[in-house]
């Protein structure tokens, strides 16, 4: 060992005649080597440190031999000949000398060199002393440094662990913790065993590395000699410190694992509350034995393991039960509908480090209706929950049920405001129904807090339609503002309806618009296909995350390679209910239109209004209007407005100033055909248009 920034020795010329005293008193000897005569002068202090009697040493450095061993003689040659050459004036250095007893000690030297005029190298004057000491104190500083360092590294691989750990939702994120780079192999483990306890047996769920499976040990008996059921009985780790000690207390699994080179390994029990729910193996190839402090660190690790397996267990069986909840609670199946294709997705929500927050309130349903028509659903009920899950599934029942009954989609959305208000919960829901007449492609649209609907169109371009809403359900009926405006969507031939929920487009740091817009985007780019489209639009929603849950239903009217050759519509319109009329007065204008009835539109439209008004005024209950395209020799349109009254209408004479009697002869002057039926406690007045040839 080299010390070349020693302190150059300011000794007087005649020195070591006069050694220092405190180099004395501090055991240290001085030597006085000429390098003209060669001459290598010790005092008596310096003969203790080489422990030579002085009728042992005759004064030449050669004789120091039989004390300084040769590599170690060589190595101080070497340094004092390059101090001399390259003009240093000191030099300093440890190394070793063999006493007469035959043990090795440290020894440490500083020399000074004096030069004459010219730099030549004329003498050296320094001192030795003993170093043994110094250099135990060293060596055990150094291992306790190595020590505390090795401590350091355990302990930090055990924060980083138990860090890595306090994000793991299931087991298999447990054990992808504990096999990644900055897992347990920073302790040097060969490999990885993991196995749960179930049913008194021992499942193995991890292991590593590849191709050191062990037959046989897939499922295991707690009560069979293997290392594993060993700590999960007895509740107390095994630390197994050689390969015989393996061999020994394991002789049906040791040789398995000989080709893994093993030399040691701990088994650890996994332990939750004093009860055993796993046990962990690491085995080493490249130590024998654990400190104490390696044991706690262990001891320490298996204790975190332990505690993320046992909350990833019961986040799987929370996730579970959520997942079957949910799916009890949407539809099992969607119905095929014929006129429309159709496409639904959902996705769970995704609230790290809480357990149940897997399932949400949102839902969609497609229910269909008489004639033609289609009822979509999308909805959200507030919360994250089992309780959102089951206030959800009460929802889209009664949904559905008020739907069949021939309800307007207003009334549908009121009467379940006040359900949901009725019902003993705090939660409120957004809502979005529309009522679809594919054979027309009239949408009645009724908004309840939720976000609008998109319409994409044939030639991929989307855009929002704003649909004025009313409040969520729940909260209308609690305020007593039940009105829900009902806005008309015409779904043309091949363009497509997307509802959704707000988590597919809600994303950090955007509003509403800015998400609307982006999702706008991605529809228009998407595919053709509302099936692949939803895929795509869902798989978006996944890479994103998010807390939220996603509802998602496509509904894309089927273009028509021919005219409608037939079709039945129909509208319910009760009394004081201007909107059910104006209602029934879109749908016959857009029917009129779709069916190619077009030259005869306001004809039709001005008779059936004439018909529905009659009913009206001159019974006490609602109408029903119905229309149809006949196939016969001649095309005809059929329209059909009932009642519940069995008076029969009759042919009046207005005069030149009334204003009523006049709708008869209206009716009988722009129709083909018409006539009254009766229908039980009510009669049906109908009439026919020509509106093109058969098919």
């Amino acid at each position: 060992m080299v010390d070349r920034g020693a302190s150059a020795l300011s000794l007087p010329d005649d020195w070591p005649a006069h050694p220092d005293p405190i180099l004395a008193l501090n055991r240290m000897g001085s030597f006085d080597w000429d390098l003209d005569t060669g001459l290598f002068h010790m005092d008596a202090q310096a003969h203790e440190v080489f422990d030579l009697r002085p009728d042992e040493y005759d004064g030449h450095p050669e004789t120091l031999a039989v004390r300084v061993p040769r590599p170690e003689a060589y190595r101080l040659d070497g340094l004092v000949a390059q101090a001399m050459k390259d003009g240093s004036e000191n030099y300093g250095a440890y190394f070793r000398i063999r006493r007469r007893d035959g043990s090795l000690r440290w020894t440490h030297t500083q020399g000074y060199i004096r030069r004459d005029e010219t730099g030549r190298p004329r003498r050296i004057i320094g001192i030795v002393r003993d170093a043994t000491q110094e250099f135990e104190e060293i060596e055990a500083r150094q291992d306790q440094a190595a020590q505390d360092e090795a401590r350091r590294r355990q302990t930090n691989v055990v924060q980083l662990t138990t860090a890595a750990l306090a994000h793991a939702r299931t087991v298999q994120d447990v054990i992808d913790v504990l096999k990644d780079t900055h897992g347990l192999t920073h302790l040097g483990a060969t490999s990885l065993v993991m196995g749960l306890v179930e049913a008194g047996r021992i499942r193995l769920i991890a292991e590593g590395p590849a191709g050191s499976f062990v037959p046989g040990t897939l499922v295991t008996r707690i009560d069979e000699p293997y290392p594993m059921g060993e700590v999960v009985r007895t509740l107390a780790p095994r630390f197994i410190e050689s390969p015989e000690e393996f061999a020994e207390s394991y002789p049906i699994l040791w040789p398995h694992i000989t080709d893994l080179n093993i030399t040691s390994a701990a088994y650890l029990p996994l332990i939750v509350q004093a009860k055993p729910i796993g046990a962990m193996g690491l085995l080493y190839s490249d130590r024998r034995g654990f400190t104490p402090d390696e044991r706690n660190v262990l001891v320490a690790l298996g204790s975190s393991i332990a505690q993320s397996l046992q909350r990833a267990m019961f986040y799987e069986q929370e996730k579970d039960l959520a997942t079957g909840l949910q799916q009890a609670m949407l539809p099992r199946t969607i119905p095929s509908v014929p006129g429309a294709d159709v496409a639904v997705r959902y996705r769970a929500g995704s609230a790290a480090g809480s357990l149940g927050r897997d399932i949400g309130g949102d839902w969609y349903d497609l229910i269909p209706l008489p004639g033609g028509r289609v009822g979509a659903v999308i909805g959200d009920v507030q919360g994250h929950d089992t309780h959102a899950a089951a206030v959800m599934g009460q929802l889209r029942i009664v949904l559905r049920a008020y739907a069949a009954e021939g309800h307007t989609p207003a009334t549908v959305m009121a009467r379940a405001s006040v359900f949901l208000h009725e019902l003993d919960t705090d939660r409120f829901a957004t809502c979005l129904y529309a009522e679809a007449d594919l054979s027309t492609g009239v949408v009645q649209v009724v908004r309840a807090g939720h976000i609008d609907p998109l319409i994409r169109q044939t030639d991929g371009t989307c855009r929002r339609i704003a649909v004025e809403g009313g409040l969520p359900l729940g909260l209308s009926a609690e305020f007593g503002r039940l009105e829900y405006p009902v806005g008309i969507i015409e779904l043309d031939p091949g363009h497509t309806l997307l509802l959704c929920t707000d988590g597919l487009i809600e994303q950090p740091g955007a509003d509403l618009d800015d998400g609307m817009q982006t999702l706008a985007a991605m529809v228009k780019t998407g595919p053709d296909d509302v099936r692949d489209l939803a895929e795509r639009l869902i798989d978006v929603a996944e890479e994103r995350g998010g807390d939220d849950d996603v509802a998602l239903l496509l509904l894309r009217r089927r273009s028509l390679d021919t005219p409608k050759s037939g079709g039945r519509l129909q509208q319910h319109v009760a009394p004081g209910d201007p909107e059910a009329l104006t209602q029934a007065r879109h749908m016959i204008r857009a029917a009129v239109l779709a069916w190619d009835a077009r030259e005869r539109a306001d004809e039709i439209e001005l008779v059936a209004d004439e018909l529905i008004t009659n009913a009206l005024m001159h019974t006490e209950g609602s109408a029903v209007v119905t229309l149809r395209v006949l196939t016969a020799t001649d095309r005809r349109l059929r329209v059909d407005v009932e009642d519940s009254s069995s008076a029969l209408p009759r042919r009046r004479d207005a005069g030149e100033a009334g204003v009523s009697g006049r709708g008869l002869l209206l009716v009988d002057l722009l129709t083909d055909v018409w006539g009254v039926e009766a229908r039980g406690g009510g009669k049906c007045v109908w009439c026919e248009f020509v509106v093109g040839q058969g098919s």
